[in-house]
């Protein structure tokens, strides 16, 4: 599958759904912690899961992927999730240490991105892995909220909810993995094609390049990047890590 062109366009439908969906997190959280609305607030819920799925495919049927969407979406996914475990705590619906957990992962993956951008990458694709996950947890968030109330069908989303939850936790790092694997994979191909240059030796050539990395690290049928959930479509942004010396003249 050919991967739509990735361009620097700000204002386009699929950010503009995106911008509304980030605007939805301070009244998520609102509802949650101040009138304790659990109804209102898995609507805003659902309507930005409907968005992260709207946003992904008119990106690919109006061909307008852009940079800012890469960021955008994914931004968006996490903002919710952290929302979302933040009302579940200090409602204390869930404990601590599963926000630490998640939070965590998130900070070693931020403090990466400088590295990368030292070998001139920036951040990496989303991979299958971490949509799903994303999925897992934000299908558990309602769940979790609805078994704070006593009654049977509380119990019985409170066991659903917590599988979704842990299964989700899982897939979190195991794509926080995938993406350690991927950049070291990365800087380790800069270094030698770096190193060829300075001893005039040929670059490795057949299962990698200096901006895709190895072929293992493009997308496939294992990590695609998807905006939708669905495995076979392609990713709303870039199907490799965006240099930032994208657009300019040479590589």
């Amino acid at each position: 599958m050919v991967s739509p062109a990735v361009s620097d366009r700000v204002w386009t439908v699929p950010n503009l759904l995106s911008m509304l969906r980030l605007l939805g997190v301070p009244l998520f959280l609102w509802l949650v912690l101040v009138p304790q609305a659990d109804w209102w607030a898995l609507l805003v819920l659902a309507l930005a899961g409907l968005s992260d799925w709207l946003d992904g495919k008119i990106a690919r049927a109006w061909n307008q992927t852009s940079r800012l969407g890469t960021v955008l979406d994914p931004l968006a996914d996490r903002l919710y999730i952290f929302a979302a475990l933040l009302g579940l705590v200090i409602r204390g619906i869930v404990p601590w240490w599963l926000m630490g957990i998640l939070v965590l992962r998130d900070v070693l993956i931020l403090g990466a991105l400088p590295l990368l951008r030292h070998f001139g990458y920036g951040p990496l694709p989303v991979n299958f892995a971490g949509k799903a996950a994303t999925l897992c947890l934000l299908y558990s968030f309602p769940l979790l909220f609805l078994a704070g109330y006593a009654t049977i069908a509380a119990d019985v989303a409170r066991i659903i909810g917590w599988a979704f939850a842990l299964w989700g936790t899982a897939l979190y790092w195991w794509a926080g993995l995938l993406y350690a694997v991927q950049g070291l994979r990365l800087m380790a191909q800069t270094r030698r094609d770096e190193g060829a240059d300075r001893t005039g030796g040929p670059r490795a050539v057949g299962d990698s390049d200096p901006v895709r990395g190895h072929a293992q690290d493009r997308p496939g049928p294992a990590a695609p990047a998807t905006a939708d959930g669905d495995p076979g479509a392609a990713a709303e942004g870039a199907d490799r890590p965006i240099r930032p010396d994208q657009g300019r003249t040479g590589p």
